[in-house]
């Protein structure tokens, strides 16, 4: 499973000209999910997104996580990350996880994050999204659940 994290000072989403999700402070988190993901996964990287140190203490430290600072997250369910574009130029997408089984991770990583008491807006999965964010910063980390060591 693949996270892109933005730390922002706001985000939505947007479906259809209608906004299904939308946070102050907090975490825009773009989620991908492979075949071989599992619900371990997804708790994997949902604790670890809840309790990333990346806000700022009063020294303006990045010392702080979500829990501390009573942030939101933004989730988005993203299968492009699984793209691959070593040949050609059009990315290949066969290592994104089948839909069913995308959609079930990104709601048990979803209800993982909501587990710690954090806030959690949704696009909505499969569907075109217009995501908009301001990232503050900029924070960006990139985090893969098969590479843990």
């Amino acid at each position: 499973m693949r996270a892109v994290v933005q730390k922002v000072s706001r985000a939505s989403v947007t479906v259809n000209e209608k906004v299904t999700g939308k946070i102050a402070e907090g975490l825009l988190v773009l989620l991908g999910v492979g075949p071989e993901d599992t619900e371990e996964d997804a708790a994997y990287l949902a604790n670890k997104i809840v309790h990333l140190r990346i806000f700022p203490d009063r020294e303006g430290k990045m010392n702080l996580s979500l829990v501390d600072v009573a942030g939101s997250v933004l989730s988005i369910s993203q299968f492009t990350l699984y793209g691959d574009c070593r040949k050609g130029r059009r990315p290949n997408f066969t290592a994104a996880a089948p839909p069913e089984l995308g959609n079930q991770l990104y709601e048990i990583f979803n209800d993982k994050i909501r587990e710690n008491g954090i806030k959690v807006e949704a696009g909505q999965f499969g569907a075109m999204m217009d995501v908009e964010l301001i990232n503050n910063g900029p924070v960006t980390l990139l985090l893969d659940s098969k590479k843990i060591l």
